[in-house]
């Protein structure tokens, strides 16, 4: 028998000698995160929510770089009769619709803000404190789906996020005691824990929301304020690691809408480079039949995960 090195090839199916390749030195260890994240960010921040799918390709396919932290930013604690945000035209509570539905349409992330002047949402700190307790009882993931789950309470179905009777639903559905939760955020606890987020977000310097800060480990890093293009926050990471980081590649739809539970159109056509005339081929192609129910909403199409 031959003493040559053989080999079958994974790919080919094809057996025959291995080649005069040396000992290889590989590395399964992921990369050390050098990276602090900081999304400073607000339940009701209509900016916030139009970002959602360039953040989560981001975190998705860069988040082995960083450690992701969420930042309550304080957007509005209440009305009075002052401008609450001048430059947008926002003097009361009627005068967000309008610009809501703006970023809707402009962003395709369906905004129907109507709630802002049948039933406004009188203060954003409610739902904030709710994240801030469910975040240190449950972690940063549960809190982040609240945050999710809220907005699209909020946004594309009309709920006032700011109402206990809300906040408690959007809580039950994720297998949490909404009751006792939303008692915890009203008690000095809830209070406490945003005023620590609220400190934060002023020694970032974060001034507007959506606002994501990256920083190394010598504490120098770069701000980006608004919504930006996908690459733009890689660009960002790339400074921060003063390196070119390495995507991993994007989740199957089927396994992300398992675990978002519910995906609109843009969403699906961000993570996965579509064109929206192709959007339906691409999720007949890559979802089976009765795992998922495709509904529309304000002229977007959204899909829910029935598996």
């Amino acid at each position: 028998m031959s003493n040559k090195n053989m080999i079958c090839d994974l790919e080919t199916g094809i057996c025959g000698e291995a080649g005069d390749e040396e000992m290889e030195i590989i590395d399964f260890n992921q990369p050390t995160k050098k990276v602090d994240l900081y999304y400073v960010t607000d339940p009701i921040c209509s900016h916030c929510w139009a970002i959602e799918p360039t953040l989560r390709r981001f975190k998705e396919q860069y988040g082995h770089y960083f450690n992701f932290h969420t930042v309550m930013g304080g957007l509005l604690e209440k009305w009075h009769d002052g401008p609450i945000d001048p430059a947008n035209g926002i003097y009361k509570p009627a005068d967000v619709a309008g610009h809501w539905r703006e970023v809707g349409d402009h962003t395709r992330m369906p905004i129907d803000g109507s709630l802002m002047i049948d039933n406004p949402v009188q203060s954003s700190f409610p739902p904030s404190r709710v994240f801030k307790i469910i975040q240190k009882q449950h972690g940063d993931e549960k809190a982040f789906e609240y945050l999710r789950r809220a907005r699209e309470a909020l946004f594309a179905f009309n709920e006032n996020i700011g109402e206990n009777a809300v906040m408690i639903a959007i809580i039950n559905k994720m297998d949490l005691d909404g009751e006792a939760i939303v008692k915890e955020a009203h008690e000095k606890s809830g209070h406490n824990l945003l005023m620590e987020d609220f400190a934060l977000s002023r020694k970032l310097g974060a001034r507007g929301f959506p606002t994501i800060i990256m920083v190394d480990e010598d504490n120098k890093g770069v701000k980006i304020v608004g919504g930006r293009p996908f690459e733009y926050y890689v660009s960002g990471l790339a400074q921060a690691l003063d390196d070119t980081p390495e995507p991993k590649k994007q989740p199957s739809l089927s396994e992300l809408l398992k675990e978002e539970k519910l995906l609109f159109a843009k969403e699906i056509e961000v993570m996965y480079d579509v064109e929206p005339p192709k959007l339906s081929n691409y999720v007949e192609e890559h979802l089976t039949n009765g795992t998922y129910e495709e509904k529309e909403l304000l002229g977007e199409k959204y899909f829910v995960n029935l598996s």
